[in-house]
């Protein structure tokens, strides 16, 4: 992993624009095809992509741990506590609305050394709307993400993994976002209880692996301490989304808010 920098990125007021130089540059990100998920992955996820990432080809021991749709007003503070309890750290994709109304859940993840990354405003299909929806969702999410934090998200994903290969190229165009995807799922969502959650997590987590979960369901925080001492004994080490890139830790990016 390279050495951790710093770089200027600016937000537009109104539209939540991510630019700035050295940011995610096109071909440097890499795309792996995904086994078989639950959560349906886009269809031409196996073709090269520079603007999607579902795992890191990577030698260190190192996996990114993800929490999908919170925050969540129980669930989210207790699995941050798990997490400050082992210095680990996480990636939350988070839903516009639900940083809105808990902004201070928001802001504690930030503030523990955690990632935010944008997953929406309401959760929608995104795939089945226009390139004028899209951008609504996502900038209203930037925007809150924004206002609770004093930094906006540098990677997307999306609600359900519907995003076609199409905008998945305009979104990083117009926004710098790339799409996250993941190449471990539990199907925690289908609520299969905490054992079998953690199972499949410590089954299929590798070097390189981004692990979809989600934090708004009790058994997969149930789940997390088997998860999280079970891999770290196995020597893998938990970073985030920009870490597991190679990117400056987020906590240490310069945000600049300007004018449109």
């Amino acid at each position: 992993m390279r050495p951790l920098g710093r770089e200027n990125l600016s937000v537009t007021r109104r539209q939540a624009l991510i630019a700035g130089a050295g940011f995610a540059a096109g071909g440097m990100l890499p795309s792996f095809a995904a086994a078989g998920p639950i959560i349906k992955l886009p269809s031409d996820i196996a073709r090269r992509d520079a603007a999607t990432i579902t795992a890191v080809r990577t030698s260190s021991p190192v996996v990114a741990l993800t929490f999908d749709d919170g925050p969540h007003p129980r669930n989210t503070p207790w699995l941050l506590d798990m997490l400050r309890e082992r210095r680990l750290k996480a990636t939350f994709y988070v839903i516009g609305n639900r940083v809105k109304t808990w902004p201070e859940i928001a802001r504690r993840i930030a503030e523990e050394g955690h990632e935010i990354g944008n997953h929406s405003w309401s959760h929608p299909d995104l795939s089945r709307i226009s390139d004028a929806g899209v951008l609504r969702e996502i900038d209203a999410t930037t925007m809150a993400i924004w206002n609770a934090t004093g930094r906006p998200p540098v990677t997307f994903r999306p609600p359900y993994g519907a995003f076609t290969r199409r905008q998945r190229g305009w979104l990083n165009g117009r926004r710098n976002l790339p799409t996250v995807l993941w190449s471990v799922d539990p199907a925690d969502w289908r609520r299969p209880g905490s054992a079998v959650v953690a199972q499949r997590i410590l089954t299929g987590s590798h070097k390189g692996a981004i692990i979809l979960s989600h934090d708004i369901h009790r058994g997969t925080i149930e789940a997390m301490p088997r998860v999280l001492d079970g891999l770290s004994r196995r020597g893998l080490r938990f970073v985030t989304v920009s870490q597991i890139l190679g990117w400056p830790t987020w906590q240490t990016r310069r945000f600049a808010r300007v004018s449109s």
